[in-house]
């Protein structure tokens, strides 16, 4: 999940000018879909005001001018202002549905799920441990496709390695099939083990550009992403993700979310849990 935190103490020294925080707010809206309310200055300043001074500028002013004419800049413009909140097995009622319901509805045909805003990778490694306690013992047919926006946040995914209280929500059998404990500088840490990872394909990809994605999938999830954008990004997002879901494909959303004001095809299912096709 890519999202803006509600609060975040101000850096001290720096100041903001009103035309400069709503140049900001239209850059990450029109590159990234987030909306930035009024009140946020403080977060803009906290969160930009020491990359200002690693990269020589003076103010804002220069910074909106430099993320205007440097990529490179304004990715990392949107990776200072995001940030990823997320956990193994967040919102179980998902992976319950999935394991107990939607994996076996499937049968014995490749599968493959989209884990749309997929951080530092928690959700596609929980989704490769439940393919693989589905195939008991055998070769899970199925493959996960893993994105973000965030470089910094992908990077973490792909190491697939966390720290204690990072895998405090996965359960003690599953911990010991599919990851490994080790020992580093940093302390004890468990890592994603060579099944789970063969599973995942990780990948950068900005949901407001286009996509290099065929599809099918049989499921996509996106979680606790849509909150932050407008009703009419939500609305053209969901409508992107039915055309590339299957026949009987699923989309799970965050439980925050909801698709009731939204014109789509996809009927209810769970809580935050909706399908394509007839029941």
């Amino acid at each position: 999940m890519t999202a803006v935190p509600d609060t975040a103490a101000p850096f001290v020294g720096s100041a903001i000018s009103r035309s400069d925080f709503s140049a900001i707010c239209t850059l990450l809206y029109d590159v990234a879909g987030i909306k930035l309310n009024d009140g946020k200055e403080g977060l803009v300043v906290s969160r930009l005001g020491k990359r200002i001074r690693e990269i020589g500028l003076d103010g804002f002013k220069s910074y909106v001018n430099r993320v205007r004419d440097d990529p490179h800049e304004m990715r990392e413009m949107i990776d200072r202002l995001t940030t990823n909140k997320t956990s193994f097995f967040r919102e179980s009622a998902h992976f319950d549905l999935l394991r107990k319901t939607v994996l076996p509805s499937w049968g014995d045909r490749p599968i493959t799920i989209w884990s749309a805003g997929c951080s530092s990778g928690e959700e596609p490694y929980t989704l490769a441990t439940v393919l693989c306690d589905h195939a008991q013992g055998g070769t899970p047919n199925g493959r996960i496709l893993a994105t973000d926006l965030s470089h910094r946040v992908l990077a973490k995914a792909k190491e697939g390695s966390y720290p204690i209280d990072g895998i405090r929500d996965i359960p003690g059998p599953t911990l010991n099939r599919h990851f490994e404990r080790v020992q580093d500088a940093s302390g004890e840490r468990f890592v994603a083990r060579s099944h789970l990872r063969q599973l995942i394909k990780f990948g950068k990809l900005n949901l407001m550009e286009e996509w290099p994605l065929r599809g099918p999938f049989d499921a996509i999830f996106c979680r606790n992403v849509m909150i932050y954008f407008d009703r009419d990004t939500q609305e053209r997002l969901v409508q992107r993700f039915s055309k590339l879901l299957a026949p009987d494909g699923y989309l799970f959303i965050g439980h925050s979310e909801t698709l009731h004001s939204l014109t789509h095809d996809l009927r209810y299912v769970a809580p935050a849990a909706y399908a394509k096709g007839p029941a």
